[in-house]
């Protein structure tokens, strides 16, 4: 199975890097593309990245107590307030930090040729991806040696 390698650079838009995150997943979902769409983040400064990923498990662990404590409808609002305040303290100051790179890997089979070729024309095409100066490498292109170790020391 041949691999397509495409890369994003963001510059330090973390927002519209976030966006183009949503909309691959959105994407993997809905056209059930699971291991056939992958793709991992590049940034300089792993502390600002890890800070981000680091966010998503305490907001589900916090909605699990929630879940359990039935007792009133006030409890049930005030974490959510909390929630709120601390997700907008924490999301402002990574956004302007670092440069972000998206690197995105296709790997459909053989008889999947035109379903490739259709996400190779669409995905440069669409809105958050089209302004972060799209490179679409193939296996025979000068660089794609380069690009797929990087995808894969990536985590």
């Amino acid at each position: 199975m041949a691999h397509i390698y495409m890369t994003f650079d963001f510059g330090t838009d973390e927002e519209t890097a976030q966006l183009a995150r949503h909309k691959l997943e959105g994407w993997k979902q809905a056209f059930r593309l699971d291991k056939k769409l992958l793709y991992k983040f590049e940034r300089p400064a792993d502390p600002g990245g890890e800070a981000k990923d680091d966010d998503t498990p305490p907001k589900k662990e916090a909605a699990k107590p929630e879940k359990g404590a039935k007792s009133g409808k006030a409890g049930k609002k005030a974490p959510t307030k909390e929630k709120a305040k601390v997700d907008g303290g924490e999301k402002a100051p990574p956004a302007p930090v670092a440069p972000v790179k998206l690197h995105l890997r296709l790997a459909f089979s053989g008889h999947e040729k035109m379903t490739e070729e259709r996400w190779v024309k669409r995905i440069p095409a669409e809105e958050p991806f089209r302004e972060a100066a799209p490179k679409v490498l193939k296996p025979g292109d000068a660089g794609f040696s380069e690009i797929e170790g990087k995808f894969d020391s990536l985590e």
